[in-house]
């Protein structure tokens, strides 16, 4: 189940991040132990402080948070921002390099695969330490995102949810209804999938395949008791549980609900203009529903969010939790974390902040601000914002972010479905080999 967009966050597309992220511990260390300064942020004579903040994302996103830091810097003037961004390709690279080279940017737009990475490093602020910081209207479940070894190292910049996402024009193509998604398992929601690929007859599929994307596997383990990691930063899927999620994969195969094998290869990193469910191919697949818009535009239809199924029927145990689409960090170097904190603080909690960004980093964690702005969303953003509050009585504690290692857990998890599809390994044999090397990349 891969991402639909890069503007949640992927795996870089090299291990160079990695390898210079691991020189941050040494770097940390050497600067706590010597007692030196921290980020490169300075102060005039006048009393002025400049703040670097650094983001990736489109050129939309680029002038909307540029749009933001004029507001803020015309209430405060005293605080310069100088913004710093760019597109994910690099991304991190970069970020790695200027914090292992003691000169990360104050502001941080920060990944869920990569927190902890940082955190346990020492290169994050602990949030709950952070003077002038209120997080009093966001709902404890998105707080908890960012939360772990009883810090916050990240606070939401928007909530998101894993779910299916559907094509309503294809399944009227194929003449077949649209589910409830309250109440499907698993095997129906394959029923129904093989039945739109019978009915299209060779012009699409009922579903892309599970198995692209790690929030696949870790919705399949929450549904059954596990989760991808642990809180304590281990692997949490046992060679069972992980065994059964590939047999699901190659049971939805083998009855014609995905596409095939070498269909499934090539969508698994197609560009989102270029994907399956983009060109019509596909009547549902998976995706986090602050995708919805930019999938929307991309297919030219308007697509809709459904719950994933669950095993038993019912949506309160399909796995579901809110997940911060991305964070603000705060360097733990910053020299000046008060006013870093003032600038996380208006954009987690400014009205002015909130009617600019609107749902552009996802739905807005803010409950107040959330509601002031939902009549000023896009068609599809609005309808991703009623589906988050639609499931708010079904969601279970959010999943552990992932621990030193876990960033590259995507790409494996790509090549054993593309293993187990193709009937290179069996569905057993890809679970062993999985979590051997994801233990080896968690034990580097």
């Amino acid at each position: 189940m891969r991402p639909l967009s890069r503007s949640t966050g992927a795996p870089p597309s090299s291990s160079r991040g990695l390898r210079v992220l691991a020189a941050v511990a040494i770097a940390t260390s050497l600067l706590v132990a010597s007692g030196c300064g921290g980020s490169s942020g300075g102060q005039s004579a006048n009393g002025e402080v400049t703040l670097r903040f650094n983001w990736w994302g489109s050129d939309t996103r680029h002038k909307l948070t540029q749009q933001v830091i004029e507001e803020f810097q015309k209430e405060h003037p005293n605080i310069k921002i100088k913004g710093e961004y760019g597109e994910w390709a690099g991304y991190w690279d970069k970020l790695a390099t200027t914090v292992a080279a003691n000169d990360a940017p104050d502001i941080i737009q920060m990944d869920e695969k990569y927190l902890r990475e940082y955190a346990d490093r020492g290169a994050l602020l602990d949030l709950k330490k952070a003077d002038g910081l209120d997080t009093g209207k966001f709902e404890p479940d998105t707080l908890g995102t960012g939360e772990f070894d009883n810090g916050l190292y990240g606070l939401d910049a928007g909530i998101n949810a894993f779910t299916i996402v559907a094509n309503p024009a294809v399944f009227k193509a194929a003449g077949v209804a649209m589910p409830d998604d309250k109440t499907w398992t698993w095997d129906q929601y394959t029923q129904l999938a093989a039945q739109i690929s019978t009915k299209l007859n060779g012009k699409g599929w009922g579903t892309a395949a599970p198995g692209s994307n790690d929030a696949g596997l870790n919705m399949w383990a929450r549904q059954h008791g596990q989760s991808l990691f642990t809180k304590d930063g281990k692997l949490g899927v046992t060679k069972e549980g992980v065994t059964e999620f590939w047999s699901n994969v190659v049971k939805m195969q083998e009855a014609k609900a995905t596409p095939s094998a070498a269909f499934t290869a090539q969508d698994i990193t197609a560009p989102l203009d270029q994907s399956g469910m983009a060109t019509g191919k596909l009547a549902m697949s998976y995706g986090w529903s602050n995708q919805l818009n930019a999938l929307s535009k991309a297919s030219g239809q308007d697509l809709e969010l459904l719950r994933l199924p669950s095993v038993s029927g019912k949506a309160s145990e399909n796995g579901a939790y809110y997940k911060g689409s991305m964070f603000w960090s705060i360097s733990s170097r910053s020299k000046h974390p008060k006013e870093a904190a003032e600038f996380v603080n208006y954009l987690a909690n400014s009205p002015a902040a909130g009617n600019i960004l609107l749902a552009e980093r996802g739905v807005l964690p803010n409950t107040e601000i959330r509601a002031a702005v939902a009549s000023k969303l896009k068609p599809a953003d609005a309808a991703s914002q009623a589906f988050i509050a639609s499931i708010a009585s079904e969601l279970g504690e959010p999943s552990p972010p992932p621990p030193v290692g876990g960033g590259q857990v995507e790409k494996i998890i790509q090549r054993y479905t593309t293993e187990v599809m193709f009937a290179r390994m069996k569905p057993d044999q890809a679970a062993e080999a999985f979590i051997n090397e994801v233990n080896g990349e968690l034990a580097k």
